[in-house]
C-alpha cells in the first residue's frame, strides 16, 4: 500500500471510530471464530485499533495462518493464534473483551432461525469457556440469531454463577450502520454526520430504526420513504446474501460494525465519558427481558440502558409488531440453554 493511501486509511479509521491509546491501560481482546468470513476482517480491524495491546485469535481451524498474517501489520497489538478446544482456555485468559463471530453464515433462503441448531450449540460451548477462563470480560455476541444467542449465553453464565447483565451485549451495530447509510443516501446528507438509533432485536421485523429521531433531521422524506428505508434496514442482511449469490453473507460490513462496537466498549472500560451505542442487552425498557436500545458504556460495561424516547405512530406500530417474534426468539434461546 502506498504511504499516502495507508495514512488516509488510518486517518479515516481514527475519524470514524478509533482514538489515541496514549496513557491507556493494556487491553486484551479475544476473537472467537477468527478464521471465518467475519472473523478475518474483524481481526484486521482490531489489530489496527490502538486501544488493543493483546489480540487473541481463536478458531477450530486456520487460526495460525490468520494470526501470522495479521501479526505482520505494524501496529502495537501483539497477536497470538489459538486452535482447537485444548487451546481455548489460553486464548481467553485475561481477556477484557471477547468478540464472538463464530458459527455458520446465512445462505440464500435461510433465515437467522435456520442457523439456530448449529450456532446455538457453538455459542453455548464458548460461553461455558468464557465463564471458566475470563468471567469478568465484556462479551460481544455477533453469532446469529443474536435474539437467541444472547439469552443462551446469559443462561450459561447464570448456571456458572458468573452472570453480570452489564457485561453481555448483542452486537446490533450493523443495523445502525445500515440505517445511517440508507438515510444519508436518501436525504442527501453527509453520511459521517448522520446518527440513527435502532431498537428491538437483530432479525427482520424485530429491527426497528427510529428515523423520527435521526440527526440531522430532514423534511425531505415522505412517509413512504421512511417505510421503504425501514424495510431496507430490516432486510439488509438478505440484500447482501442474495447479491453474493450463495457465496457468503454480510461479512465485511459486519466486521466493521463489530470493530466499531468493540472500540466503544474499550473506550468505556478506559473511562472515556458519554460513549453511547445501541445494543441488545438485558433490559426493562419493554416487558421483554432483552431488548436493543441506546446504552451508555462505562468501566463496568453497561452504565445505563436508555429509554426509547418519543416515537412516531409508524414506529409505535412497529414496536408492537416486533414484540411477539422477539419474545419467541428469546424464549427459544433460554429453553435451548436449559434443556441441552
Amino acid at each position: 500500500m502506498r504511504p499516502s493511501l495507508m495514512r488516509s486509511t488510518s486517518q479515516l479509521l481514527r475519524r470514524r471510530s478509533y482514538s489515541s491509546a496514549s496513557g491507556q491501560p493494556e487491553r486484551k481482546v479475544a476473537i472467537l471464530g477468527a478464521a471465518g468470513g467475519i472473523g478475518q476482517p474483524l481481526s484486521l480491524l482490531m489489530k489496527l485499533n490502538p486501544l488493543v495491546s493483546s489480540l487473541s485469535l481463536y478458531d477450530i481451524a486456520g487460526t495460525p495462518g490468520v494470526a501470522a498474517d495479521v501479526s505482520h501489520i505494524n501496529s502495537p497489538a501483539l497477536v497470538k493464534g489459538f486452535m482447537g478446544d485444548e487451546q481455548l482456555g489460553e486464548a481467553l485468559e485475561g481477556s477484557d473483551v471477547v468478540i464472538i463471530p463464530a458459527g455458520v453464515p446465512r445462505k440464500p433462503g435461510m433465515t437467522r432461525d435456520d442457523l439456530f441448531n448449529i450456532n446455538a450449540g457453538i455459542v453455548k460451548n464458548l460461553s461455558a469457556a468464557i465463564a471458566k477462563y475470563c468471567p469478568n470480560a465484556l462479551v460481544n455476541m455477533i453469532s446469529n440469531p443474536v435474539n437467541s444467542t444472547v439469552p443462551i449465553a446469559a443462561e450459561v453464565f447464570k448456571k456458572a454463577g458468573t452472570y453480570d447483565e452489564k457485561k453481555l451485549f448483542g452486537v446490533t451495530t450493523l443495523d445502525v450502520v445500515r440505517a445511517k447509510t440508507f438515510y444519508a443516501g436518501k436525504a442527501n446528507l453527509p453520511v459521517t454526520d448522520v446518527n440513527v438509533p435502532v431498537v428491538g432485536g437483530h432479525a427482520g421485523i424485530t429491527i426497528l430504526p427510529l428515523f423520527s429521531q435521526a440527526t440531522p433531521a430532514t423534511n425531505s422524506l415522505s412517509d413512504e420513504d421512511i417505510k421503504a428505508l425501514t424495510k431496507r434496514t430490516q432486510d439488509g442482511g438478505t440484500e447482501v446474501v442474495e447479491a453474493k449469490a450463495g457465496k457468503g453473507s454480510a461479512t465485511l460490513s459486519m466486521a466493521y460494525a463489530g470493530a466499531v462496537f468493540a472500540d466503544a466498549c474499550l473506550k468505556g472500560l478506559n473511562g472515556v465519558p458519554d460513549i453511547i451505542e445501541c445494543s441488545f442487552v438485558q433490559s426493562t425498557v419493554t416487558e421483554l427481558p432483552f431488548f436493543a436500545s441506546k446504552v451508555r458504556l462505562g468501566k463496568n460495561g453497561v452504565e445505563e440502558v436508555l429509554g426509547l424516547g418519543e416515537l412516531s405512530d409508524f414506529e409505535k406500530e412497529g414496536l408492537e409488531k416486533l414484540k411477539s417474534e422477539l419474545k419467541s426468539s428469546i424464549e427459544k434461546g433460554m429453553k435451548f440453554a436449559n434443556e441441552n
